[in-house]
């Protein structure tokens, strides 16, 4: 049975051709959205500041400036897939807000399988001595930056 790390997929359902650059990941959340980018040569991944956001036009708007800050060539959104492999109502989400992504951003945007991302994130950061006010401000980051890493991983 294939590792649940792997599953990735382009949102348009065309195959997109992985182009170099920096790639900005998002796991995106009710209250935070984590957000991580790698380096050009998609070997690094660092964790940036989550996004405290109250609508679609603000997210996408701090989004696009992402983007253009850090000269992204594609987004990597967490899919957050029950542990069955099902969607529920989150992974609909996802799939819409990463089809508004790609129709508003011109990029290519792919989803990452992010099933126990966050609990990997948490014990993460709590091995490296975080508190718990600084593992809950940086957790939502440190799973967009596992659900990069695996995304690189993939490809």
């Amino acid at each position: 049975m294939p590792s649940h790390k792997s599953s990735s997929k382009p949102v348009s359902g065309g195959l997109h051709e992985k182009t170099a650059g920096r790639i900005l990941a998002l796991d995106l959340g009710t209250r935070r959205t984590g957000v991580a980018v790698s380096d050009e040569l998609q070997i690094t991944v660092r964790p940036l500041p989550s996004l405290h956001l109250t609508n679609w036009k603000e997210l996408l708007r701090a989004v696009a400036e992402l983007v253009r800050r850090f000269d992204a060539k594609s987004l990597v959104i967490g899919l957050p897939l029950s542990l069955d492999g099902s969607e529920g109502e989150a992974a609909q989400l996802a799939l819409r807000r990463a089809h508004n992504f790609e129709l508003s951003l011109r990029i290519p945007v792919y989803l990452q399988d992010e099933r126990l991302t966050s609990r990997e994130a948490e014990e993460l950061l709590r091995d490296e001595g975080h508190s718990v006010e600084e593992i809950h401000r940086k957790v939502d980051s440190q799973s967009a930056a596992l659900i990069l890493r695996d995304f690189l991983a993939a490809h």
